[in-house]
């Protein structure tokens, strides 16, 4: 399930910035939410931001794993960004209306479509 989506920033709004003016960052900081949120470098230091450590040492294994899960995430997002091929406003409604239909999806307990192994317009690491 997605509990938050905050698509009112249509453009470029640098992305700690919607979310100190987000209706979750106010939850987690009258401590209304548990859990963690992985965040990059841009962030301020709270106990519910995990961010990179900036000098690793011995956590360097800790900023690797946070790195890529961070970045598959930030991928993610990305792509859809790049596929919705309509105006930002557009987008921001297109972006609710998946979040939508996808807890939906998620509640009726529907399966997960999959990609085909041999879809290439698809899959960016076809097989050789």
């Amino acid at each position: 399930m997605i509990n938050n989506v905050e698509a009112n920033w249509p453009g470029s709004v640098h992305d700690s910035r919607v979310f100190r003016e987000s209706t979750l960052s106010a939850t987690f900081a009258r401590g209304e939410f548990d859990g963690y949120l992985l965040r990059d470098r841009g962030y301020p230091c709270q106990c519910y931001l995990l961010t990179p450590y900036p000098d690793p040492g011995p956590q360097q294994h800790y900023n690797l794993a946070q790195c890529r899960t961070r970045a598959r995430v930030e991928m993610t997002i990305g792509m859809l960004g790049f596929r919705l091929r309509v105006t930002p406003e557009r987008a921001c409604d297109i972006i609710v209306a998946c979040v939508v239909l996808h807890n939906i999806a998620t509640i009726r307990r529907e399966q997960c479509p999959t990609l085909p192994p041999n879809d290439t317009d698809n899959n960016p690491d076809p097989p050789n």
